[in-house]
């Protein structure tokens, strides 16, 4: 399947050490010709980390793109009514989004832009960065494997020795697991 002229949502949460893999999937989407439109969540286009600036990663993601990124609730609404995306991706997507997507909580540009989307049977494809994916977020991603139109990019313990409960997904996997997805299949196998 092309991508080719597919609208691709990309939505940023907070996990900014694994920033430099979203901007590679956002340039290798765009080269295939998919038009990618940006969605940041409060933390992701407010708070500076060790990984960078803020600002820097919202500026990057338009000049990546060329399309200016959503940034509020009431920018990411239009989502559903408009139905323009063909997929939407939370990438990367964290424990806490997880929690409060699972528990239909709508407190963000980003959890708002999934809300919006879902209302369409659109397909939601998660790439989890999580910390506590084998700990308290467990029963939330399990809620989420079990429901209608969301898919996930595979994933995996990212060190097991220190960190046993953080799981990552395997960002390589970001365009078959998307092609998937607006297949209605979910890319398999899910834990590698």
């Amino acid at each position: 399947m092309s991508l080719k002229d597919k609208h691709i949502g990309v939505a940023f949460t907070g996990s900014f050490c694994t920033y430099e893999k979203v901007f590679e999937g956002l340039a290798r989407l765009t080269e295939e010709g998919a038009i990618v439109h940006t969605i940041f969540s409060n933390a992701s286009q407010t708070l500076d980390s060790r990984f960078g600036n803020a600002e820097d990663f919202v500026r990057k993601a338009e000049e990546i793109t060329g399309i200016k990124p959503i940034l509020t609730i009431p920018e990411a609404e239009p989502i559903g009514p408009k139905s323009f995306l063909d997929i939407l991706v939370l990438f990367p997507c964290t424990g806490n989004t997880i929690a409060k997507l699972a528990n239909g909580i709508t407190d963000s540009p980003v959890l708002m832009a999934a809300k919006a989307h879902l209302r369409n049977n659109k397909p939601l494809l998660i790439s989890i960065s999580t910390n506590d994916a084998l700990g308290m977020n467990m029963k939330n991603i399990g809620l989420l494997l079990n429901a209608k139109h969301i898919y996930f990019v595979p994933f995996g313990q990212d060190n097991p020795e220190k960190k046993p409960n953080s799981m990552i997904a395997h960002t390589e996997l970001l365009t078959p697991s998307i092609e998937a997805a607006l297949s209605g299949r979910q890319i398999q196998p899910i834990i590698r």
